[in-house]
């Protein structure tokens, strides 16, 4: 990696150093999908790349269905916008319908099950309804679909997503509901496989790499030969690079950025700086060196990242009006280094509009 310096490329190009995004729907449009199992750390993910976001600002856009949260690749959810969200299902449900056929299976669902439940799902939706998922299952039973055995309400709401029927709609409290997809999203220009292909690769490598055509994989669900056919329609727009073997792709129009040392974020758990990669041997300079497994529970979870680097994990807290935020590092910091971790401490807390209480 002597030629390379893949963490400050990443670190620029997901728009961490720098950024001039203001919206929500501007991260999201910019990365593709930001991984948002963990709804509260997605949020967070997604301000730490703007400027000026806060927990509120951010709940809002999804409230408002400016960013959407829904099953499409893996299969797990992620925040996608509505100009994206049909082209992204339709080039990716597929492999993740095929990841899920034995579960399926296990859960007794087959193509009939899922047209009735699809069906049944509609109706309960139809005229602008967004229901929270006990009342979705509560719809299903009574179109006579058992939903309490195994995972099936899982995986019959997951159907319905991945087939482009629901998507997320606003917040009741702290509940989610899910809306029709055709009701709560405004129409856009359909793509041929081909361009989605095109477009979602040139969207993971400008904003990610440099990568590997198996990061990209591992991210999308598509396959290492979907990868080389995408790759092969945007090449114009990449370089690649050999590193220890492997081949590394990224946007030669984005400049890299000289990094401002010591710079530090506390990034949260699924965070798209580590979750959109299958190799994650570039950030792990201080886990080897300390000889710690890559799967340890100090960073296996929120990671603090200083100049690049996993240097430890973190926890938060809430409580009434602060935030307890600890700190568990894996290698000894500078007097400086530390005051980076707390300013970035500070930034989650600003983000929260909360005081930080911080133990480390």
């Amino acid at each position: 990696m002597d030629t390379l310096n893949i963490p400050l490329y990443r670190l620029h190009n997901q728009r961490l150093l720098t950024t001039a995004f203001k919206t929500p729907g501007e991260v999201v449009a910019w990365l593709g999908a930001v991984q948002a199992q963990d709804y509260a750390g997605a949020k967070w993910a997604v301000a730490l790349r703007a400027n000026g976001l806060t927990d509120e600002a951010v709940e809002r856009a999804f409230i408002e269905g400016k960013i959407l949260r829904t099953h499409v690749m893996r299969p797990t959810w992620h925040f996608v916008t509505p100009k994206d969200i049909r082209w992204m299902l339709m080039l990716t449900a597929p492999r993740v319908h095929a990841i899920s056929n034995y579960y399926y299976r296990k859960s007794g669902l087959d193509a009939a099950t899922f047209k009735k439940s699809n069906s049944a799902i509609a109706k309960a939706l139809k005229g602008g309804r967004q229901l929270t998922r006990n009342e979705l299952a509560s719809a299903l039973q009574k179109a006579g679909i058992p939903t309490d055995a195994d995972l099936r309400l899982t995986y019959l709401v997951m159907y319905a997503e991945l087939e482009g029927l629901i998507c997320s709609g606003a917040r009741r409290g702290k509940q989610f509901t899910y809306a029709l997809l055709e009701e709560r999203v405004p129409p856009a220009k359909p793509m041929k496989r081909d361009e989605a292909l095109a477009e979602l690769v040139r969207r993971y490598f400008s904003t990610r790499g440099p990568a590997t055509l198996q990061d990209f994989a591992w991210w999308s669900g598509l396959t290492v030969a979907d990868a080389k056919v995408g790759i092969e329609m945007v090449r114009p727009q990449f370089v690649s690079e050999t590193i220890n073997g492997q081949t590394y792709w990224l946007d030669e129009s984005n400049a890299q950025t000289k990094l401002k040392s010591p710079t530090a974020y506390l990034l949260p758990n699924y965070d798209e700086y580590f979750i959109g990669f299958k190799d994650r041997s570039a950030f792990a300079e201080v886990i080897r060196r300390e000889k710690l497994e890559e799967n340890n529970p100090a960073f296996i979870a929120h990671v603090i990242v200083l100049n690049g680097q996993v240097v430890g994990g973190w926890k938060r807290t809430l409580k009434k009006d602060s935030v307890l935020v600890e700190l568990s590092l894996i290698t000894k910091l500078s007097k400086t280094e530390y005051q980076a971790v707390v300013e970035a401490a500070n930034r989650f807390g600003k983000f929260l509009g909360l005081s930080v209480e911080l133990v480390s």
